[in-house]
């Protein structure tokens, strides 16, 4: 399916905007500031319902109004079926309305992933280069959109860890924190199971689309637990990884205590990226060029639109924010060729110069963007 209409009322710099998108994609042209992100943000909120650049929902509204609105038609690349959905927020009583063919589910949760859309952007760097807690959120969105229960299971994870943090900070017993600890285990461990069998699964694809978009060395990725990680042999060990939690929470006991935080568990996670030199893995967050980070960020959303469209069973829609300007010609040109290579489906893609298209050739639509408002070329 694809993205083939798409709404906004009262979001970013968009009053509104009304645009109908080809199947095959479009490229969006404008300076800095006029709204091309925003537009690509508008769109991806639809699949996760909220801001893939961080925002709080108040902020996406339009400067001076109450509210925004979001909605997208979904068409069937064979001319069938239609999906629609839509998200609206309220600024009073901080009230957001998810809606999908007509009415509301249940669940916020039941709605998503519904657009089956992956977002590059130029931030993506921080993914590689940031802090963990940019890895974990990546982990967490991710699984989230493919993994059955993750979820749910991350959002009781966060329940228990501020309630248990609470208790921590008040000099509660190790009798009175028991229960926490044992749910904290519990829950826990299926986020760590689940973010060790992706990198697992997923780690080969990422070496080798790192290889094909550098041409240069080996690269890869590898999962940095906060507790001692069982050995799976590959197959799901949600257990083991319960009894590792259990045993780091008895050995760190004490220490937690007189912090009065919680350092065991998920929130404490990490992800490392490394590229070979010379027979030696070096971290590329530390000793790798931005050259290598940025093309490890790619090749991890390309990862990502693998583990989509094996999930949902059909092409990913690929939304690419100004993602060619940092990158030299030959990489690009590389990016390229995997895009029209790989299975993927509708491509939306920004950027200020119109000459950047130029490696996609005449395959897409293009659209002026300027102030907020939006022209077919």
């Amino acid at each position: 399916m694809f993205l083939s209409r798409l709404g906004l009322r009262n979001f970013r710099n968009f009053e509104q905007a009304v645009v109908e998108f080809p199947e095959r994609g479009a490229a969006l042209i404008g300076d800095n500031g006029q709204g091309k992100t925003n537009l690509l943000e508008a769109g991806y909120y639809l699949e996760i319902f909220r801001s893939f650049r961080g925002a709080r929902d108040e902020q996406l509204i339009t400067f001076g109004c109450g509210h925004f609105r979001v909605e997208g038609v979904l068409s069937d690349d064979e001319g069938g079926a239609e999906v629609e959905v839509a998200a609206a927020y309220a600024r009073e009583g901080r009230r957001k309305k998810v809606i999908l063919d007509g009415r509301e589910p249940g669940r916020m949760g039941e709605a998503i992933g519904h657009v089956s859309a992956i977002i590059f952007t130029s931030s993506d760097v921080e993914i590689v280069a940031g802090g963990p807690g940019a890895r974990r959120r990546f982990l967490d969105i991710m699984l989230s959109l493919v993994e059955p229960g993750y979820l749910p299971a991350l959002q009781r994870y966060r329940q228990i860890l501020s309630q248990r943090n609470e208790l921590l900070r008040n000099g509660a017993s190790l009798a009175e924190l028991a229960a926490w600890s044992a749910g904290l285990a519990f829950v826990g461990s299926r986020i760590s199971e689940a973010r060790a069998r992706w990198i697992a699964a997923r780690g080969a694809s990422f070496s080798r689309y790192y290889a094909a978009i550098s041409g240069e060395r080996e690269a890869g990725l590898a999962y940095l637990p906060s507790v001692p990680a069982p050995d799976s042999g590959g197959e799901r060990e949600t257990s083991g990884w319960s009894e590792s939690f259990h045993s780091e929470i008895e050995r760190r006991a004490d220490q937690e205590r007189r912090r009065g935080l919680t350092l065991v568990g998920p929130h404490r996670d990490d992800v490392s990226f490394w590229v070979t030199d010379g027979g030696e893995r070096l971290q590329l967050r530390t000793f790798g060029s931005a050259g290598q980070q940025r093309t490890a960020a790619i090749a991890l959303r390309m990862a990502e639109a693998e583990t989509l469209r094996a999930a949902r069973g059909r092409r990913p829609i690929l939304m690419l924010d100004d993602v060619f300007a940092e990158l030299d010609a030959q990489r690009a040109e590389r990016v390229v060729e995997l895009l029209m290579a790989e299975e993927w489906g509708q491509v939306i893609v920004t950027s200020p110069k119109p000459t950047e298209f130029a490696l996609l050739g005449n395959s897409l639509a293009r659209y002026r963007i300027a102030g907020g408002e939006v022209a077919h070329l």
